[in-house]
């Protein structure tokens, strides 16, 4: 069962969403809160798998909130303003309710958060295998993942670039169209790859070196893949680079 909060300044808009849940089922309502600061300790303490979040609310609004909690799980903005839609999936966004929220469009809202659930629960329990492990040795040049229901081999120097999508990454190969999808932070992956190969450019981004073809003003460019480049990177980038 999906464990959901509800973070909306208006109690009318939060009664619409919890009426809107409890239609559809499966989910267990953790807590309800109008208070964004309230809402921190909330998330802090408890474990939960979606939240629904207004973003213009008193104190702390929704976008700065999710930019204020390291882990914050899956989450959908609801606002009554549309304008704010670029932000909020520049931020990962499930999906953007636009209020009033018709229950249709909640519906579809649930079916991807549903989908992105069941997709980390497949990926429960996924580890990294480095090149230091017990198992292997300090010259190899490999490290296995494991995603859905099988440990992945990949080729260190195959690896393009990484994504990072809330708690899973997507790892990006060399003659590849399809991505290795796998339940883990970039704490845990660059632990196991090379620090001179492999740079971190944004929150959600980590490049090969080697790949990069073209660097532009706020991007880096592998194949045909334009990356962006985070503004708190950007100095660090540009050194590394010897730009």
């Amino acid at each position: 069962m999906i464990k959901c909060v509800i973070i909306d300044d208006e109690p009318l808009a939060s009664d619409v969403i919890e009426s809107y849940l409890n239609k559809i089922g499966g989910v267990d309502i953790v807590a309800k809160t109008h208070n964004p600061l309230e809402a921190i300790g909330i998330l802090t303490k408890n474990k939960v798998d979606l939240v629904f979040l207004d973003i213009e609310m008193p104190n702390l609004n929704g976008i700065d909130l999710v930019k204020s909690i390291e882990n914050i799980p899956q989450f959908i903005f609801t606002t009554a303003y549309p304008q704010y839609a670029l932000d909020g999936f520049n931020l990962n966004a499930t999906d953007y309710l636009v209020k009033p929220i018709p229950f249709h469009r909640f519906i579809k809202a649930m079916a991807r958060a549903k989908e992105k659930y069941e997709m980390s629960n497949r990926l429960t329990g996924v580890n990294f295998v480095s090149a230091t492990s017990n198992n292997t040795s300090v010259e190899d040049n490999f490290i296995f993942v494991k995603s859905e229901y099988e440990n992945v081999k990949i080729e260190i120097n195959n690896i393009q670039y990484i994504q990072g999508l809330k708690d899973y990454l997507k790892i990006y190969k060399v003659g590849c169209n399809k991505a290795i999808i796998t339940l883990s932070s970039f704490k845990d992956i660059l632990d196991k790859l090379p620090q001179n190969q492999f740079l971190r450019i944004h929150r959600s981004f980590v490049v090969n070196v080697n790949y990069i073809k073209a660097l532009q003003k706020t991007k880096v460019v592998i194949d045909d893949v334009r990356i962006p480049i985070g503004e708190t990177y950007k100095v660090d980038v540009l050194k590394r680079l010897g730009v």
